[in-house]
């Protein structure tokens, strides 16, 4: 994203995360043009790593969010006990 170029984490931090991907999307087409110079490829790949930690943060946020919002412990954290784990029996035939 030539919008980018330039600007600092700043300016990066304000995006969406949707407008993070189409960062990424943007700098991964023009890397696989071919047509950039060795300097150049390599300002765009520390670009690329930055927007993506920024996005995966960003996503790591929101995924946290929602686990807090829907009340569910993350897949293999202790959670609350349930009556299968806790002894209790289940309905018979």
């Amino acid at each position: 994203m030539a919008g980018l170029t330039g600007q600092g984490d700043t300016a990066m931090e304000s995006l969406t995360y949707e407008q993070l991907v189409d960062a990424l999307e943007d700098l991964a087409r023009r890397m696989a043009a071919g047509d950039v110079g060795i300097e150049e490829a390599a300002e765009l790949y520390e670009q690329a790593g930055a927007i993506h930690r920024l996005a995966s943060e960003r996503l790591e946020r929101v995924r946290r969010r929602i686990e807090k919002l829907d009340g569910d412990p993350p897949p293999g954290s202790a959670g609350p006990a349930t009556a299968e784990s806790s002894g209790g029996s289940a309905p018979g035939p």
